[in-house]
């Protein structure tokens, strides 16, 4: 009797554990945007602006996820800048690539839960002027010209030979982390609402580049 009624509690036990396997999702998909926070050099020549997040992983455990991201980040100056240093029609922007780790808060309140995500990616700076600007000497160099990697400006702090201004893009490493809080939803296969804080610090040849984009949007 008593080996009956240990099958039966083993039995009970597989069936609540394949349940739970099952409703278990292997994938994750993020979409969402918010204001961009700028630090250092994106403080001083853009100041706040518009960013984007697109991502997709894989779930190990409900604790252990893992994606890779995708995040734009508008880098258009701020008009002070553009007017005060010679800048006309200027545009910018920064793409990323990052392969993050994220850990569940295995606590949950009611429907809110909390979240830690950290990881390294690929960022690309990319600042144009929609009409190439020529210089000639001597010509002072304007501090947020550091981004068009003037060879002139990095040795003499002035123009000592003529010198098209047009476009610019660095390639660089970097790391990001931070956290942020989910909301389940009823509806939508129950995705969660997200609000989130992010780090990101590419190390540019030039200058380091250093964004903290708030991010609301979905994830399921």
């Amino acid at each position: 009797m008593r080996n009956r009624i240990l099958l039966f509690v083993i039995f009970c036990g597989l069936i609540a554990s394949a349940s739970a396997q099952s409703s278990f999702s292997r994938y994750n998909f993020t979409v969402g945007g918010g204001p961009g926070i700028g630090k250092d050099y994106v403080a001083s020549f853009v100041g706040n602006s518009p960013q984007a997040t697109f991502g997709a992983g894989m779930n190990f455990t409900r604790m252990f996820s893992a994606d890779i991201e995708y995040m734009y980040y508008n880098l258009d100056f701020r008009p002070s800048v553009i007017r005060g240093q010679a800048l006309a029609d200027q545009s910018g922007k920064m793409n990323s690539i990052s392969v993050d780790g994220i850990v569940n808060v295995p606590k949950h309140l009611g429907r809110f839960a909390a979240y830690g995500i950290f990881g390294i990616g690929f960022y690309d700076r990319n600042v144009k002027l929609a009409h190439p600007q020529l210089l000639f000497p001597p010509t002072l160099c304007q501090p947020a010209w550091l981004w068009w990697d003037l060879p002139d400006c990095a040795v003499n702090g002035f123009i000592t030979s003529p010198t098209t201004m047009s476009s610019n893009s660095k390639i660089a490493g970097g790391f990001n982390y931070g956290g942020g809080l989910t909301f389940r939803l009823n509806h939508l296969d129950h995705a969660k609402l997200f609000l989130e804080w992010r780090y990101h610090r590419a190390y540019q040849s030039d200058s380091k580049t250093v964004v903290m984009p708030v991010t609301v949007g979905l994830r399921w």
